[in-house]
């Protein structure tokens, strides 16, 4: 599993792409309304951009790779990293779930699901195996203390108290992807409206979809702006 992490890690990139066609495949509905799987898609999508949100806030962690391979510099342990040792992947399984409630699909939920669930699992273990090296003793002890996945919600507020929130950084790390889970759910849900009863049925629910896209839209375009000017560099310093 190891090595299958190590594969993943260096072409995840060229592979995360292709993964959304597996919102695609048909199978029995998982709700009737498709609008209402459309909005709790969004909702849970929307709960993990938050966790991200939340750790990129309180401590970034450097993990992101060299040459395609992992990497790291320091083993962080504080932020939600003090709650779950694998926030940002939490947070990026939650906005894919959320894409596959908004499929509204049995076999697109499962078989999405499934898939990132292979991938951060096998990720996770070549990581934690990359750490347990370079960090031995301190990395299993922090094992001990904290799960891999499911969060230690007991002393969150005393997390977020204690440490200063730099939403700067939130918006120069995450100001994109807001829009790339938003879209997906929201276009995939008109899908299924037209297919089911037909845009004209449905005016409000459409609109409101459409809305839900071009208020996350504005957002990434206003947030570009200021990134590609640097205005939010300049503000954080």
């Amino acid at each position: 599993m190891v090595a299958l992490g190590n594969f993943l890690f260096r072409f995840r990139t060229t592979l995360s792409p292709f993964l959304p066609l597996l919102l695609l495949l048909p199978g029995p509905v998982v709700l009737s309304d498709p609008f209402v799987a459309a909005l709790i898609g969004f909702a849970v999508a929307l709960l993990g951009q938050i966790v991200r949100g939340g750790t990129i806030g309180l401590e970034y962690i450097v993990r992101g790779g060299r040459n395609h391979r992992v990497y790291a510099t320091t083993l962080v342990t504080e932020g939600l990293f003090r709650h779950t040792r694998n926030p940002m992947y939490v947070g990026k399984f939650l906005m894919v779930l959320g894409a596959g409630i908004a499929s509204n699909h049995w076999f697109a939920l499962l078989a999405f699901a499934g898939a990132y669930s292979l991938m951060y699992q096998a990720v996770t273990l070549a990581e934690e195996d990359y750490l347990r090296g370079k960090f031995g003793a301190a990395f299993d002890e922090y094992c001990c203390r904290v799960p891999r996945w499911w969060p230690k919600l007991a002393g969150l507020r005393a997390t977020f108290a204690a440490m200063q929130f730099n939403w700067r950084r939130v918006l120069i790390k995450e100001y994109s992807a807001p829009l790339g889970w938003t879209l997906p759910i929201v276009l995939i849900g008109i899908w299924n409206i037209h297919r089911t009863t037909g845009l004209d049925a449905r005016p409000v629910a459409v609109t409101v979809l459409w809305a839900l896209l071009g208020t996350v839209g504005l957002l990434w375009l206003i947030l570009g702006t200021l990134k590609k000017t640097r205005v939010l560099f300049l503000a954080e310093g």
